[in-house]
């Protein structure tokens, strides 16, 4: 049974939470809404945008209102897995190696332009995603609680990027698609640019966080008792097999995008302020969820289909229990 006042806690905090954000950023309510799910499902979240669309803004200012330690890595072709995790330096005047950690050990870690980086260096990424922890010279450290990862890359067509493997993109909660803003918000930065309120420096010095890393972890727990029942997990379970058998897709859902969504979906009805989800939760982050794990056949795509039209379909053509 989730407790109300534990519940109003999580609404109350998503909601100052993009107040602060909207002091700076335009639009994007939704890519929020997502930066809160993954932060309270102990998740991590896959941005994809072209240049120039504040990627990288909003991920530093939701680091700096939680409070926590924000680390950051560019991605480049040069970046190497001690680049990520750390690396074991002598020390001369001790004559032992000390471990000199990454910024991977952070409890919000930004990985900006993560298919800038080679196959290699991405791959130092997976077993933090999976199991929260990284290991060096065969000792295993676990990292910071709470933690979340947030990558963002390029376009796959534009120059000089990597495309992450299949086991990689699995491991992200969730993903999103940043578009271009509509007319109104252009203006609306542009009305910010000329007022002279879009000067990162000045809000990165002002004491914008709105909580503390305790409250997280006890957000994070009431997460979890959010009732979800058995007709939602049955369609849940629908929309997975749904993906397995559908006559486009090479690739289904795993059994962790299917946990993913339903994680997902309870956090989505806690920061709603309710205590139990809905079909409706189960819907809206349907295709954050499996949008970056689906794989379509050649034929498929040669045929024109693309993944929004097979998520499309298969949220029209599966029942709710």
């Amino acid at each position: 049974m989730t407790n109300d006042q534990n519940l109003d806690k999580i609404y109350v905090f998503h909601e100052q939470l993009k107040e602060q954000l909207h002091k700076f950023i335009v639009g994007y309510d939704d890519l929020l809404d997502l930066l809160t799910i993954t932060l309270l499902t102990d998740g991590a979240l896959l941005m994809e945008g072209i240049p120039g669309t504040a990627k990288t803004t909003i991920c530093k200012i939701f680091a700096q209102n939680i409070g926590g330690k924000f680390g950051r890595l560019q991605g480049a072709v040069d970046v190497l897995p001690m680049d990520v995790i750390g690396v074991q330096k002598y020390q001369q005047s001790q004559g032992d190696f000390t471990f000199e950690k990454g910024p991977i050990f952070s409890n919000v870690f930004l990985v900006d332009e993560i298919n800038r980086m080679t196959p290699k260096a991405q791959g130092a990424l997976l077993e933090a995603l999976a199991e929260r922890q990284v290991t060096i010279d065969n000792n295993t450290l676990p990292l910071p609680y709470p933690f979340m990862v947030i990558a963002t890359q390029n376009p796959y067509e534009m120059e000089g990027t990597f495309n992450l493997i299949e086991s990689q993109k699995d491991r992200f909660t969730l993903s999103y698609q940043i578009q271009y803003l509509n007319v109104g918000d252009e203006i609306s930065i542009l009305q910010k640019g000329r007022s002279r309120e879009l000067y990162m420096d000045t809000y990165m010095r002002s004491d914008a966080t709105i909580t503390t890393l305790e409250d997280i972890l006890s957000m994070q727990e009431t997460v979890k008792t959010i009732y979800a029942s058995e007709d939602i997990l049955s369609y849940i379970g629908d929309l997975i097999m749904a993906t397995r058998t559908h006559n486009d897709v090479k690739l289904g859902i795993s059994t962790r995008g299917s946990l993913a969504l339903l994680r997902s979906a309870m956090a989505y009805a806690a920061i709603q302020g309710r205590d139990y989800v809905i079909p409706d939760d189960v819907k809206h982050l349907m295709p954050c969820t499996f949008a970056h794990r689906l794989i379509l056949k050649r034929e498929a795509l040669l045929g024109g289909v693309n993944i929004g039209m097979v998520i499309a379909d298969i949220l029209g053509t599966v029942p709710v229990r």
